[in-house]
């Protein structure tokens, strides 16, 4: 009989279902930014709804990972969706933000070119084995991006989702402060990317003129 420790976790784990519900999580802010009823955007209220919605569905990025060590439910298929659930959750937030007018188009252009850039490299470095692990940098990239969409997400003055009663040193303008803090994560996705493809270009290097110096 088989040792029950040797076995290979099932892909449809707790780990992996909490990855699921975070990409599914996806449709569901998008229903709540889109402008029903023939409103030129959201109200305050949705913009909030929308807003927690995203925000849990980021953090829950720490539960799956807790649950993926705790029970050893590391799987091949949670390798591929826990980092593609986190950029989809951005990206197609900050996509669904472009028609509302609260985001800079050309800003999501430049975040989604270097996301499709990386990853294409990562290809290729897979194919080559190299492995190159995630940097500061990219981590950083990671929490300014989800700080960011979270604020522009909420759009509002503190005061206009809270209500009046909110202290004037605390009604930030989450749109303003979002907007400010994705000029940061752009700038820092920009830094960690080329960042990743020095280090590509420097392995696939040593790899090459190890291989001339056995030849």
């Amino acid at each position: 009989m088989a040792d029950t420790a040797t076995r290979r976790p099932s892909p449809w784990n707790a780990a992996n279902l909490v990855t699921l519900c975070r990409i599914l999580a996806v449709p569901v802010v998008g229903v709540l930014l889109y402008p029903w009823g023939g409103q030129a955007e959201p109200g305050p209220g949705t913009a909030l709804a929308a807003g927690a919605v995203f925000i849990v569905a980021f953090v829950s990025d720490m539960m799956d990972g807790y649950l993926a060590r705790r029970y050893n439910h590391i799987t091949a298929l949670g390798k591929l969706l826990d980092p593609l659930a986190d950029k989809l959750l951005v990206l197609a937030a900050l996509i669904m933000l472009i028609p509302l007018g609260w985001v800079p188009a050309w800003i999501v252009a430049v975040l989604l070119f270097r996301e499709l850039l990386i990853q294409g490299l990562r290809a290729v470095a897979a194919e080559e084995g190299i492995v190159i692990p995630a940097s500061t940098l990219a981590k950083y990239k990671t929490i300014y991006q989800a700080v960011a969409v979270a604020g522009l997400i909420l759009h509002y003055r503190a005061g206009e989702i809270f209500g009046p009663g909110t202290p004037p040193p605390l009604n930030i303008w989450f749109g303003g402060a979002g907007l400010l803090l994705l000029y940061v994560a752009t700038f820092i996705s920009l830094w960690s990317g080329l960042d990743y493809m020095v280090r590509f270009w420097s392995q696939l290097r040593r790899m090459d003129d190890s291989a001339a110096r056995n030849s």
